[in-house]
């Protein structure tokens, strides 16, 4: 245990963290600091095509069957996360279900800054882990959102709010495939795959991954704090899930990652990117396609749930956690 405290105080003094926390602060104390949505857009786009690269040329030099079982762990995690909303968050008082299930749909799907994030912080504690695992966002991000929308509309439909209508669900898949963030990590793994992208990689993407990744947590700690706001409006319950649910579904994740090492050597590293993204939040693919898949939900509940406390605790506490927990593993 001492050592585990001692790990995981080591990796709460990490320059990401630091980052993350400085934009806190800043945005606390009323700073009129603004970082254009234009900087932040390319940021984003940036970090998702250097892990899409990193992951497509790790799959390119790897065995397909050593995917097989995490991709299928993703996507278990992300419907399976939707479901413990509906029934936990939604039977709490005061709480709609529509927002509770649009809030699962947004704690199921991943986030990409969460997912930079924890990459680096691998390497820095000399954790080794799959680099095909980046590869794994889809596969939670899609069905996560698609399960959100399709039980939101399923229980809207059962009572009475005929503007719920049929559920499509390849629209759903289409929208979730084009947006942004799953756009420039699907261009990175198929320029990973099938090209040989390795030059620019080494000499331009590999260099300015970590200084990028600095100011989009400046820029997440910023947003997480003006978000407090919004969800002040809404029941505390969305506060208290927002804490709780990350740990639940990274130890789920991280349960579910551990049993397939036992089955195939996934790593321990790979165990952690598991994890994590299961206990991120989506700020990039998630909010939209849910605005339009759910719109009867608050915004303002399950945007604010995961901006203002989900994040910072993935991020802050979650990534620390399990990194810890697999250093004290044994070998």
């Amino acid at each position: 245990m001492s050592d585990f405290l001692e790990l995981f105080i080591k990796q709460l003094q990490s320059p990401t963290l630091g980052f993350l926390i400085g934009g806190i602060v800043v945005a606390s104390f009323g700073s009129q600091l603004a970082i254009p949505d234009s900087i932040y857009r390319f940021i984003t786009f940036f970090l998702l095509l250097k892990i899409g690269l990193t992951g497509g040329i790790a799959i390119r030099k790897s065995n397909l069957a050593e995917i097989f079982l995490p991709a299928l762990a993703a996507i278990f995690l992300g419907i399976i996360i939707v479901l413990i909303a509906r029934y936990t968050l939604a039977k709490l008082p005061g709480i709609k279900v529509a927002d509770a299930v649009a809030t699962g749909g947004l704690f199921g799907a991943v986030s990409g800054s969460t997912l930079a994030a924890v990459l680096p912080q691998l390497d820095t504690a000399g954790v080794g882990y799959e680099p095909w695992t980046a590869a794994l966002y889809p596969f939670m991000d899609i069905p996560a959102l698609v399960t959100a929308i399709v039980v939101a509309s399923v229980y809207l439909s059962n009572h009475g709010d005929k503007s719920s209508g049929k559920v499509e669900i390849w629209p759903i898949v289409k929208e979730s495939l084009q947006s942004s963030a799953v756009t420039a990590l699907l261009l990175g793994l198929a320029l990973g795959i099938f090209t040989k992208p390795e030059p620019v990689y080494e000499t331009f993407f590999n260099p300015l991954f970590r200084g990028f990744l600095s100011v989009m947590m400046i820029i997440m700690g910023m947003e997480a704090a003006q978000r407090m706001n919004e969800l002040r409006k809404v029941a505390q319950w969305y506060a208290v899930y927002a804490f709780i649910a990350p740990f639940v579904h990274g130890f789920l994740a991280f349960g579910l990652g551990l049993v397939i090492h036992q089955l195939t050597g996934f790593s321990y590293g790979g165990c952690v990117v598991l994890a994590v993204i299961a206990a991120s939040s989506s700020d990039i693919s998630g909010p939209p396609t849910l605005r339009a898949g759910i719109p009867s939900a608050n915004p303002s509940a399950y945007i604010g749930a995961s901006t203002a406390i989900g994040t910072p605790v993935a991020i802050a506490l979650c990534i620390p956690l399990f990194i810890g927990i697999a250093e004290i593993l044994p070998k």
